[in-house]
């Protein structure tokens, strides 16, 4: 007899199965190109084989799962925070959490930003411009 709780987690990973959409075995390209810069062909779309452009391609990604999970992060604490009922323990690693999620958010926006100090400024790294 089958568990109740395992035919929706089987339901679930075979619905993940069908999203992600087996592709035919057919002889395809791998390579695509996108203005002059070389790029693979993968499941992600075209992706950039250079090492600037792929860092371009991938930063949006990159900060954008950052930012959700700081938001996430954020969203907690200010609901430990409303339960807390008053408990000094409790709104005080509310705040933490929070202040942390912040923190996090401003080091992932500026990272750029403090790469390129530490590279080009402090270190003078020749290449990178």
């Amino acid at each position: 007899m089958i568990r109740r709780s395992i035919v929706p987690m089987f339901a679930a990973v075979v619905m993940f199965g069908l999203m992600l959409g087996a592709r035919p075995a057919m002889a395809v390209d791998n390579f695509c190109t996108m203005g002059n810069s070389p790029t693979v062909n993968t499941a992600l779309g075209c992706i950039p084989v250079r090492v600037d452009e792929f860092m371009v391609w991938l930063l949006p990604f990159v900060f954008g799962i950052a930012g959700g999970i700081s938001f996430l992060l954020m969203v907690y604490g200010f609901i430990m925070m409303t339960t807390s009922s008053g408990d000094p323990k409790a709104v005080q690693g509310a705040i933490e959490t929070i202040q942390s999620a912040i923190v996090g958010l401003l080091v992932s926006i500026f990272a750029v930003f403090i790469l390129r100090l530490v590279t080009v400024g402090i270190l003078k790294i020749p290449g990178i411009s």
